[in-house]
């Protein structure tokens, strides 16, 4: 006999309805604790497009940490391969990278039909006026520049998150 397939998002609906029904009655209820529950089993995935190795693992590491899936390109090339997979909910991308320069990608993923709504942060050494002009008029969300604070880089990214939810 096949087993079937467990539904988190009904058992996760479950769970806020019966925590909003104890706020209502007085019972106190941890919040904290159902957010961490629910990043556990509905984790949001961040794209990071960076060619640096160690700035790559960084990041990976930052934001698993915090309950995210991360996925990792290392320029345009290997993104074919990764949103063939998954749909990234969040993109963090460097401007200088190799044979594309993040600039350009960003373009491309700011007029693609289903990429474009996905908030977009650069996160980048560059830092010229002209580059962060460049990139909001293309729609970032935002431009971080290296080197970051992370505290910063996860508020902004939470922000993102719960805006584009």
């Amino acid at each position: 006999m096949a087993k079937k397939k467990i539904n988190a998002k009904d058992f996760i609906d479950k769970i806020e309805k019966l925590a909003r029904t104890r706020m209502a009655s007085g019972e106190v209820v941890e919040l904290n604790n159902f957010r961490d529950l629910k990043k556990k089993t509905d984790p949001k995935t961040i794209l990071v497009i960076e060619d640096d190795e160690t700035m790559r693992s960084a990041m990976k590491r930052i934001f698993e940490i915090d309950g995210f899936i991360v996925k990792m390109a290392a320029d345009g090339t290997e993104l074919s391969a990764i949103l063939d997979d998954t749909t990234p909910d969040l993109i963090l991308l460097d401007v200088g990278l190799p044979w594309i320069n993040g600039l350009e990608l960003g373009q491309m993923l700011k007029e693609h039909k289903e990429l474009k709504k996905i908030p977009l942060v650069f996160v980048s050494g560059k830092s010229s006026d002209e580059d962060v002009k460049q990139a909001f008029q293309i729609g970032a969300d935002d431009y971080i520049k290296k080197p970051f604070d992370i505290d910063k880089l996860k508020k902004t990214v939470a922000t993102l998150l719960k805006i584009s939810e």
